[in-house]
């Protein structure tokens, strides 16, 4: 069985207006992206991984920990408007000019996820390539903030957002389990991401992980919960 040709990207724009610099502020004693640069690195899943960037500054980085950034990314993927999908795409369709072939699968690792491991990398990988699937995306419960509990505010009045017909007061251990994507992995088959311009395809598999390695900053308060989490929580997780 020939192996699988597995793209990682690794998204890492310069600008960011909730954290100036956000993808290589410092996190714990190093750059944040330096977490997902060696998570991608420590995979056996990936047979290649870049960085996408606009940023001489990130694309030297990436370099300097051992990963490649072979282009910058033109202006129209570079400014706050810009979507994940063409950035991924853009990337895809570098590679497979550089190299001649076409490449089964690509996986997104956004940087501002960055307690996801190589095991998570792998595995979710595992599970793509070894099943009838098109996508494998990470996913969190949403645990006490659970769409049942929601409102609106319409007119200046509360209401539901899922409209049950009354006031939903059961524990939250009562709840129906609902989950929201953590942006931690996106791995999607190639022709999915390409042809269909999706990173979910019609068949998904959820690839769950817990609160803590969820973090996804996005603001300050991420931040500094990660730094909590990486100085003192960390080394006693099992990863």
């Amino acid at each position: 069985m020939t192996e699988s040709r597995i793209l990682g990207v690794i998204p890492a724009r310069a600008g960011s207006k909730g954290i100036p610099n956000k993808n290589i502020i410092d996190v714990g004693g190093q750059p944040l992206i330096k977490y997902t640069i060696e998570a991608a690195l420590g995979s056996t899943m990936i047979t290649d991984c870049i960085v996408s960037t606009d940023s001489d500054e990130i694309a030297y980085l990436a370099e300097s920990l051992g990963l490649s950034a072979p282009f910058i990314r033109p202006n129209n993927l570079s400014d706050d408007k810009a979507l994940s999908l063409p950035v991924i795409q853009h990337a895809v369709n570098f590679m497979e000019k550089k190299h001649g072939f076409h490449y089964d699968a690509v996986i997104m690792l956004q940087p501002t996820t960055p307690l996801r491991t190589s095991g998570d990398i792998d595995k979710s990988l595992s599970i793509l390539m070894s099943e009838e699937l098109d996508s494998v995306i990470s996913v969190v419960e949403v645990e006490g903030n659970h769409p049942l509990r929601m409102k609106r505010i319409v007119n200046n009045r509360l209401v539901n957002y899922v409209d049950q017909g009354h006031e939903d007061m059961r524990p939250r251990q009562e709840l129906p389990k609902v989950y929201i994507r953590n942006g931690a992995i996106y791995a999607t088959l190639r022709d999915v991401l390409i042809d269909e311009d999706s990173f979910v395809g019609e068949n998904s598999y959820p690839y769950v992980m817990n609160k803590e390695k969820s973090i996804n900053i996005d603001t300050i308060t991420d931040l500094y919960l990660t730094q909590i989490y990486i100085n003192d929580i960390k080394k006693v997780w099992e990863f």
